[in-house]
């Protein structure tokens, strides 16, 4: 998917690669270290990205999509095993995070259209995505695909010294919605 205005190659949203992961884990490092929305509280390695690389793929429910303007990666969707019993297989988790200066410009939007696109052929009945508290942007865009938020965990994780909420959004899939 990719817009053209001029000779400027606006959004291209495409498969995550080997080559990505840098960008990728740069992005989720300033997560890490200016916000609570994930609870690492320590950088990810380059060891442990390509670890959690390997659990996707260009088929299948485990996928992985990042966003890039001029080919600059600006952004990634993920949907990830939601739990490791069997049972859960047909449950995923869902996660999207951009790099600061994308943030409010439509990509999240169009990582998350495609994703789901994507996912449309997959034998998946549900989706999830845990929302740390406040963050009102991110429930902004999962509630505009369909996610309703199912649970509330009061103080669920701890960061930057104190205790955070965390919402639980659930979206069906594989049905009409």
């Amino acid at each position: 998917m990719a817009s053209i205005v001029g000779n400027k190659l606006i959004r291209v949203i495409r498969p995550a690669g080997e080559g990505d992961l840098e960008v990728i884990n740069d992005i989720y490092n300033h997560y890490v270290a200016e916000t609570h929305v994930t609870f690492d509280d320590e950088p990810m390695e380059m060891e442990t990205r390509r670890e959690w690389f390997s659990h996707y793929a260009e088929t299948g429910r485990h996928r992985l999509l990042i966003a890039a303007e001029d080919g600059q990666v600006i952004g990634y969707a993920s949907s990830s095993r939601f739990r490791p019993k069997p049972g859960y297989l047909t449950s995923v988790e869902t996660s999207i995070y951009l790099a600061p200066d994308a943030v409010g410009k439509g990509a999240g939007s169009k990582l998350y259209a495609e994703l789901f696109r994507a996912l449309e052929a997959e034998d998946l009945h549900r989706a999830y995505a845990g929302i740390a508290l406040p963050n009102p942007a991110s429930i902004a865009l999962h509630e505009r695909f369909g996610f309703k938020r199912v649970a509330h965990f009061t103080e669920q994780g701890r960061k930057f010294g104190r205790f955070w909420d965390v919402d639980w959004y659930e979206k069906p899939l594989g049905e009409a919605t």
